[in-house]
Formats: C-alpha cells, sequence, structure tokens
C-alpha cells in the first residue's frame, strides 16, 4: 500500500467539544482551557464559510468518559453535507463497532480511534476491513512515546514502531498529534514530523504545534495530508484567510473560485524548467 502524494494537501480547522462547547486546551490538559465558545455549530459553520473543505472535530467528553456530543456531531454533520463538498472526521471516545457505526451513519466520512487501536490491534483490523479508508488512526505521541486514554497514559510504544503495525490495513489515514506541543503554537518538531510521515504508507494528517504558513508549506513538501490547526485559529496567532485561500479546499460563498493551486512538486519543476 502507498501513500497518494497527488492529494491536495489541507488545512483542517479543529473544532474540539467539551461540556457542550467548543474549546482549545493547552497540553491536551482539560483544566488547562484557553479558548471555550458556546456555540460549536455556530464555530463549525464559520470554518466551513470561510473557505475550509474539511473539518476535524473532536469529542473530549467521550474521550475522558464523561459523556458524549453525537446531537451535537449530527448537527455539523449535516452543515458540512448540505454543499456536496465538505469533509468531516471525528474523533474521541470511539471503542467499540456501535460507536463507530453510528457516528459513520450520521454522515462523518472518517472516523479516528486512539486508545483501542493501540491496545486491540485485531479489533482495529476487523473495523478497518469493515469500514475501509474510512477509520484512521490517532498516533498521539509525547517525546515519541504513543499515548491513550485521552492523552493521560502512555503506551509505552514508540510511535516509528506502531506505525510498523498499520502498515498493511485499509485506512484512511493517521493523525499523528504532537501533545506537547498542542495548544502552545510554538512550531512543530520538524524532524520528527518527517520521520512519521515517511514512516507511514497512509496519508499522514500533522497536529500540535503548527503555527506558521511556512509550516503548513514544509509539511505539504513533505508529503503531509494535511494540519489539523486549533489554536493558532483561535487566537489568530496565523492569517486564517491566507490559510483558507492556500490550503482550505474551498472557496467561500459569494467568492469567485479560486484558480487550482499548484503543488510544491509544481513550483519545483516550473523553476528547473
Amino acid at each position: 500500500m502507498s501513500r497518494d502524494r497527488t492529494r491536495t494537501f489541507l488545512a483542517i480547522p479543529a473544532v474540539d467539544l467539551k461540556g457542550g462547547r467548543c474549546v482549545q486546551l493547552v497540553g491536551g490538559r482539560p483544566e488547562e482551557e484557553r479558548v471555550s465558545l458556546p456555540d460549536p455549530a455556530a464555530v463549525a459553520r464559520s470554518w466551513r464559510e470561510k473557505g475550509f473543505r474539511a473539518l476535524h472535530v473532536v469529542d473530549l467528553d467521550a474521550a475522558l468518559g464523561r459523556g458524549d456530543h453525537l446531537g451535537l456531531i449530527r448537527k455539523i454533520a449535516r452543515q458540512v453535507s448540505e454543499d456536496g463538498a465538505g469533509e468531516l472526521q471525528v474523533g474521541g471516545g470511539i471503542r467499540c463497532d456501535e460507536r463507530a457505526a453510528t457516528l459513520l451513519d450520521a454522515g462523518v466520512d472518517r472516523i479516528i480511534v486512539g486508545t483501542r487501536a493501540v491496545d486491540d490491534p485485531d479489533w482495529l483490523a476487523k473495523l478497518a476491513a469493515r469500514h475501509p479508508d474510512r477509520v484512521m488512526v490517532a498516533a498521539d505521541v509525547r517525546d515519541g512515546i504513543v499515548l491513550r486514554k485521552g492523552w493521560t497514559e502512555a503506551a509505552g510504544l514508540e510511535v516509528l514502531d506502531f506505525l510498523d503495525g498499520l502498515a498493511d490495513l485499509p485506512l484512511g489515514g493517521i493523525l499523528c498529534t504532537d501533545v506537547g506541543r498542542e495548544g502552545q503554537v510554538k512550531g512543530i518538531d520538524r524532524p520528527g514530523v518527517r520521520r512519521v510521515i515517511e514512516s507511514s504508507p497512509h496519508p499522514v494528517w500533522i497536529s500540535g504545534g503548527v503555527s506558521t504558513i511556512q509550516e503548513l508549506r514544509f509539511l505539504e513538501s513533505e508529503g503531509a495530508a494535511g494540519a489539523v490547526l486549533g489554536m493558532a485559529f483561535y487566537t489568530e496567532a496565523m492569517d486564517v484567510e491566507q490559510v483558507a485561500a492556500e490550503f482550505g479546499g474551498g472557496t467561500p460563498p459569494g467568492s469567485a473560485p479560486v484558480p487550482e493551486r499548484q503543488t510544491m512538486s509544481d513550483r519545483t519543476k516550473e523553476q528547473k524548467s
């Protein structure tokens, strides 16, 4: 199985759900809540209106065993599917077949599994076979070690070894989150990110610390499928309009279509000719 490097690189806004609100945490710690907005569905709609084709939703309460936001997720899924061009990926607390099927039936394009994917490889293989290309695996890491249970426990497994064990599965992708950098807006670990992308035959999304348009261009050049952005967007540390125009993959309502964006490889070819 080989990764499709022709896929358009996407910047994906995060909509993290906690207590019925849209939040952003620092370092994945529930007590370190820096952003809290009252209407997650309105937040999701605003990202789509700004020109972002894909959205990334995480049910933090489900991940921590404190409830779930299935109703909200269904509402966001309906919004995303209205124009037929959106994508929605959802994670958080997906640890059984029933939960996975419920989310996919609700209109979610890709589900993201973490803890049980780490703990139960046989279950993951069966789930991926049942829903090919619609199951993503969360490789949440701190200092290169995979975490589980909402980032609260180390699994004692190095991330590259973990990815090696996933290579033959029909996955929709890998979401690698650098938990130590999550919410810090201090930049990504470029060597570490490069190793993860090179080690996985599946599409790789990167999260945690992304803070500049240059980092997005670096990730595109390395062959990443996309990047999930949270704090950098919500605190306006990055120019959201610029990111949407270059990496959003959509067109804001009322705007003229954006000309097809060149990939990094296209620009390199032009420079050489």
